[in-house]
């Protein structure tokens, strides 16, 4: 098994691509060991000293860390996911994904329907693609007086360019296709 690793904007974060499928739909994010009771996989890297986060996407892993520099932690991360794969375990037990996660916390008024509805094929058609491209993910919460807040995740989440990605890629992408968009803001 050969596994790929690619650098994201996120000095933090790295890409590992372990040449199949991670996730057959959705998405996972796990921000320490206590969330990843679900999955072996990610118990696996959190079991990796240094490991802050998870993330995992249809075809990547992204593994955020700490102080501790890349060349201390990638073979042991390397070597953690390729022992998953080894091993025959399901990536995630139980459900797949935290696709109820995306909708979940949700929040817009009932008139403001239809412009939810093309702020989120927005983001699903040519937001998510790109910044899954990062290693992340981007999630809509809540739209307000012409205010769009999202959440990343993944390598997105705490990322120094994520101010810029959301202020003028995204808010920009947003504005130029539904004039009633202001604004876009991070939720963290």
């Amino acid at each position: 098994m050969f596994i790929q690793t690619e650098a994201t904007p996120n000095p933090e974060t790295l890409k590992f691509l372990p040449g199949q499928t991670v996730m057959e739909s959705g998405v996972a994010d796990y921000r320490s060991a206590d969330e990843a009771d679900n999955s072996p996989l990610a118990r696996r890297l959190f079991a990796v000293d240094g490991v802050t986060g998870v993330f995992l996407g249809n075809d990547f892993v992204s593994v955020s860390k700490d102080a501790t520099p890349w060349p201390h932690l990638k073979p042991a991360i390397l070597g953690a996911i390729m022992e998953h794969y080894l091993s025959g375990e399901a990536v995630i037990e139980g459900e797949g994904g935290d696709e109820a996660e995306m909708t979940a916390e949700e929040s817009f008024a009932e008139e403001d329907a239809a412009t939810v509805a093309m702020i989120k094929e927005l983001l699903d058609e040519r937001v998510r693609p790109a910044v899954a491209g990062d290693g992340g993910d981007i999630i809509f919460r809540a739209y307000k007086d012409g205010v769009v807040h999202l959440s990343m995740r993944g390598a997105c989440a705490g990322c120094p360019s994520s101010t810029m990605t959301l202020q003028m890629g995204i808010q920009n992408l947003l504005r130029h296709f539904i004039p009633e968009v202001r604004e876009v803001r991070p939720v963290t």
